[in-house]
C-alpha cells in the first residue's frame, strides 16, 4: 500500500461523517443558512492565514528543491486566496473579516496545525496540512456532482471540484508517496497520527460553522 492508502483508510469514518453533516448538504440543496455559510468564509479567512504559514514550514523542511518550491507556492497561493475569493465571497455576504475573531475550532486547529509543523519531522508536518488539501479536494468532487441551486455555493464548490484543483492536490500527495516509502514505521506512525488529527479538525470546523460557533465565556 502506498502512503496515501494508508492515510486515507485511517480517516474513512471521519470522511464519512463530514459528507454525512448538514453543512455540505445544505450546500448541495442550497438549504445552508447564508449566515453559516459566512461564519464559514470568515473562519476560513483567518485558517487560510495560518495555513499558509504551516505550508511555508514545509517549504523550509522539505529535502529536495522541488518540494520547497511546491509548498512556498502553495503558501502564497493560500494568501491569494484569502484575499481574492474571500474578498469577493464578503462583498456579497456583508462585513469584514478582520471585525470577526476566531472561532474556537479555528483556533484550536491552527494551534495543533503549527506546532505540529514547527515542532515535528518534514514528514509530519506534510501529514499535518494534508487533510486541508485532500479533503477539501473530495468533497468539492462529491458536491460539484450534485449541484447547487444557490449560486454563491456553487461558486465555492466549483473552486474546489474542478481540475485545477485537482492538479495541486495529486501533486501533494505524490509528495506524500514519495516520503512515506522511506518512513520507519514509528515514523510513518506519527505522520498518521497527525493526519487522523487535523482530518477530525476538519470535521470539527464545517460543525462550528453550521452552529455559527462561539467563545462560550
Amino acid at each position: 500500500m502506498t502512503a496515501r492508502d494508508v492515510l486515507w483508510s485511517d480517516i474513512s469514518g471521519v470522511y464519512d461523517a463530514i459528507l454525512a453533516h448538514p453543512f455540505l448538504a445544505g450546500l448541495a440543496d442550497g438549504t445552508l443558512p447564508r449566515e453559516s455559510f459566512r461564519h464559514y468564509v470568515v473562519q476560513d479567512a483567518h485558517y487560510l492565514r495560518g495555513y499558509a504559514k504551516a505550508l511555508a514550514v514545509c517549504a523550509a523542511k522539505a529535502p529536495d528543491v522541488d518540494a520547497t518550491v511546491m509548498f512556498a507556492q502553495h503558501a502564497a497561493g493560500a494568501v491569494a486566496a484569502e484575499r481574492d475569493l474571500h474578498a469577493e465571497l464578503m462583498g456579497e455576504l456583508g462585513g469584514s473579516v478582520d471585525d470577526e475573531p476566531v472561532a474556537p475550532a479555528t483556533q484550536a486547529y491552527l494551534s495543533y496545525l503549527l506546532a505540529t509543523a514547527h515542532g515535528g519531522s518534514y514528514a509530519e508536518a506534510v501529514g499535518a496540512v494534508l487533510p486541508c488539501y485532500w479533503i477539501y479536494a473530495r468533497v468539492g468532487e462529491h458536491l460539484l456532482a450534485a449541484g447547487s441551486p444557490e449560486p454563491l455555493y456553487a461558486r465555492w464548490i466549483a473552486m474546489y471540484g474542478g481540475d485545477e484543483y485537482r492538479a495541486v492536490v495529486d501533486a501533494v500527495l505524490d509528495e506524500t508517496d514519495r516520503i512515506g516509502a522511506g518512513l520507519s514505521v514509528p515514523e510513518l506512525a506519527r505522520m498518521r497520527t497527525h493526519f487522523s488529527t487535523t482530518s477530525r479538525y476538519e470535521w470539527m470546523f464545517w460543525d462550528g460553522a453550521y452552529r455559527r460557533e462561539t467563545w462560550p465565556v
